[in-house]
């Protein structure tokens, strides 16, 4: 039986205060929903680690205080982290602070920072896509979204303040990646930040989408992040993602993806950031001819928590399904993979396959793995594995007869062990951030184990 935290009664008491500041708050269909989503988490509460599929992640650390609303923007920042996207090379929406950044936002009032977006496409903060096109958002926000085990999606529904909607026409194809770029500050404190993003491809339609997260302070703010994703018939997304928030913070993130015949969606997360991190994925393959590909890394260190859950739902014949996750864990970190691969019985001529890999760099640190395939048909081929280890002591002693240092090596070792990962990242400039932010990680493990 799925057990959960109760709510607090803070949260019950300030409710109907926050849902006032809401944006969409004279929406009935919206208010409703938010009514209705906040009735069952105050029912269900937080999950506890006896909800199956909460087992390695405790999520008490969110219950011991009360994270109120995000009093929004503190000031747009004469100069964007090195971290970011050159602003040439993107169709950018910055969010500081949860709110959205005045003056970056779909071109129009600094084209210098966004480019001017092709017809076909709108680009714009949820608050913004709940005052000028409610009508659209209506029948897709939430719609697709309800969760079967006890979650923070239902809270995220009650209390979203703001995201970032993109809406692509049939037959749209941006050349240029989409930039969601969530920069939280000094400013933020320990506010939670409730984001819901929308992605709508239309049939046809082709898109590069960079779901950046970067914390520059040392705030214990929690970021409960959903994003919806709907794909039509024959469209591609390549939706990539970039989780560095203060490590003190919280960042729980589910992204649930509605996926149409012969359609292409390719996700790729990588995770350093966050005291407690958690990215929930579910995909839903509704349609022949499907290639869906999950991939991701996890870079813990200290007393890190990082878990990634995924359920790919093959509900048509002919399908295919990839993942991949990796870990690198150091110090007392602790990293969690679960995966679930549901093949219904009609889903004839499946294919799907998963592998999840950690590398431990010290005793103490720990990787759970949970691998788990449902398979109710019988014309499929489906497999999975999952290995825990650490580095390959016969090629350190390789390394090491031929004059290279311990540490030099161990960092080799390391590297080629993610950077296949990120090879698999084809946007050269969302491939560079990434591959930056990977070696900036092994420089803090290895700051004098560079290249030999």
């Amino acid at each position: 039986m799925n057990e959960t935290i109760p709510l607090g009664r803070e949260y019950m008491e300030r409710y109907p205060e926050w849902r006032e500041a809401l944006p969409g708050n004279d929406l009935p269909w919206l208010a409703q929903r938010r009514a209705d989503a906040f009735r069952r988490f105050a029912e269900r509460g937080f999950p506890t680690r006896k909800v199956e599929a909460w087992k390695y992640t405790n999520l008490n650390p969110l219950t011991k205080k009360l994270f109120a609303p995000g009093a929004g923007l503190a000031a747009t920042p004469g100069a964007l982290p090195a971290d970011a996207l050159d602003e040439k090379s993107v169709h950018r929406l910055l969010f500081i602070n949860g709110r959205a950044a005045p003056g970056l936002i779909n071109g129009r009032a600094a084209p210098e920072a966004t480019h001017a977006l092709p017809d076909g496409v709108r680009l714009m903060p949820l608050s913004e896509a709940l005052e000028t096109v409610p009508d659209l958002l209506a029948p897709l926000l939430a719609a697709d979204a309800e969760p079967e085990e006890a979650g923070l999606l239902e809270m995220n529904t009650a209390l979203m303040t703001e995201g970032a909607v993109l809406l692509l026409e049939p037959g749209v194809r941006l050349e240029k990646p989409v930039h969601f770029f969530f920069l939280t500050t000094e400013d933020a404190g320990e506010a939670a930040m409730h984001l819901r993003n929308l992605l709508v491809a239309g049939k046809g339609s082709e898109a590069t989408v960079f779901e950046h997260y970067l914390g520059t302070g040392q705030t214990g703010h929690w970021t409960n992040v959903v994003t919806e994703i709907v794909l039509a018939d024959d469209a591609h997304l390549h939706h990539y993602k970039l989780q560095n928030e203060s490590k003190a913070a919280y960042h729980i993130a589910a992204t649930t993806a509605k996926i149409g015949e012969r359609a292409v969606y390719d996700n790729f997360a990588m995770s350093l950031g966050a005291t407690l991190a958690r990215n929930d994925i579910q995909a839903r393959l509704d349609g022949r001819g499907i290639d869906c590909r999950l991939n991701g890394l996890h870079l813990a260190r200290g007393h890190q928590h990082m878990d990634t859950t995924t359920v790919l739902d093959h509900q048509k014949p002919e399908c295919r399904s990839s993942e991949t996750y990796k870990s690198v864990v150091d110090d007392r970190a602790e990293t969690v993979f679960q995966g679930k691969v549901l093949v219904r019985p009609d889903s004839q001529k499946t294919s799907a396959h998963q592998l999840n890999r950690n590398l431990l760099l010290s005793d103490e640190a720990s990787a759970n793995a949970k691998p788990e395939l449902r398979i109710y048909a019988d014309d499929v081929q489906c497999s999975h594995g999952a290995t825990i280890s650490e580095l390959d002591e016969q090629a350190l002693f390789y390394f090491r007869s031929r004059g290279i240092a311990e540490d030099v090596a161990r960092r080799l070792l390391t590297e080629a062990f993610l950077a296949e990962m990120v090879e698999e990242v084809k946007d050269p400039a969302v491939h560079a951030v990434l591959h930056q932010a990977m070696t900036d990680w092994l420089g803090q493990a290895w700051p004098k184990g560079g290249r030999p």
